[in-house]
């Protein structure tokens, strides 16, 4: 039983969490399975809209899957989560992936 079908097992049982949303966004990302990755992080967000590494990753998962619009609000969100929070070094690599992001829509 591999790492996702254990924080699978655990959100079955009730026990979601913004953590574990991450967690299960952060491993679907590692395995390149960007929809479900997003997913979660959406759920991550959801459950806890301070949370500026899950908009990160959702950003990224969006990025991946082709979505650079919502990409965009998703880093602008964890932008705006980190500087609240003084974490300058994410908000620094959130502008990054949000002009990659600007890049690849104006083609």
């Amino acid at each position: 039983m591999g790492i996702i079908d254990n924080f699978e097992a655990m959100l079955a049982r009730g026990q979601d969490s913004a953590l574990l949303r991450f967690s299960l966004g952060s491993e679907y990302l590692k395995l390149n399975q960007n929809a479900q990755a997003a997913e979660h992080l959406r759920q991550a967000v959801r459950l806890d809209p301070a949370y500026s590494a899950a908009w990160k990753l959702l950003g990224k998962a969006l990025a991946a899957t082709g979505a650079h619009a919502e990409a965009i609000h998703a880093f602008d969100q964890g932008i705006t989560a980190a500087e609240a929070k003084g974490d300058v070094q994410a908000a620094k690599e959130m502008r990054i992936f949000r002009k990659r992001s600007e890049k690849a829509i104006e083609g």
